[in-house]
């Protein structure tokens, strides 16, 4: 699987209370949490964001509480996929449970800037600058979270296999 798009920036320790603040974590419409999708941090970042685009962050993103609403606010954003040094396990597991690829990569997340184009190869564990004509590779996902991925998540996935 491959994702491709523009790059929107963020630092280290970016927490879930960041990503979808907590005054709106009385809604599990997906919808409305895109709309305050980073809104503490960026408060034109759901304005801004297209389809397909890329979020390149520091260490430990998603940092905080275990809420599934910061990576489902992520992905109804329209965000295809989130490359950062290193994240969360509670936010790592979450992402691949709701379906949004996630990635690690230490030298893209210092090297890739924002407003960059990126893809990203999960199959062959390759990020591609494209802006900057540079590749960095990271541990390929296994097939078994390619096809979670594909399906939407892991409850897709189970339900297809009833």
């Amino acid at each position: 699987m491959i994702y491709k798009g523009h790059v929107h920036k963020f630092g280290d320790d970016i927490n879930t209370d960041e990503i979808i603040p907590a005054r709106y974590l009385n809604t599990t419409d997906k919808t409305e949490l895109a709309g305050h999708c980073m809104e503490d941090t960026d408060k034109d970042f759901s304005k801004r964001v297209r389809p397909g685009d890329i979020i390149v962050a520091g260490r430990n993103f998603g940092c905080g509480s275990s809420r599934e609403h910061a990576p489902i606010a992520i992905k109804a954003a329209g965000i295809a996929c989130v490359i950062a040094e290193s994240f969360a396990r509670i936010f790592s597991r979450n992402s691949i449970n709701i379906g949004l690829p996630i990635v690690e990569s230490p030298d893209a997340s210092k090297d890739i800037k924002k407003g960059d184009t990126v893809s990203v190869d999960t199959v062959k564990g390759v990020i591609k600058n494209i802006a900057r004509k540079k590749s960095y590779k990271f541990e390929k996902y296994p097939p078994f979270m390619r096809k979670i991925i594909r399906a939407g998540g892991l409850m897709a996935q189970l339900k297809k296999h009833k």
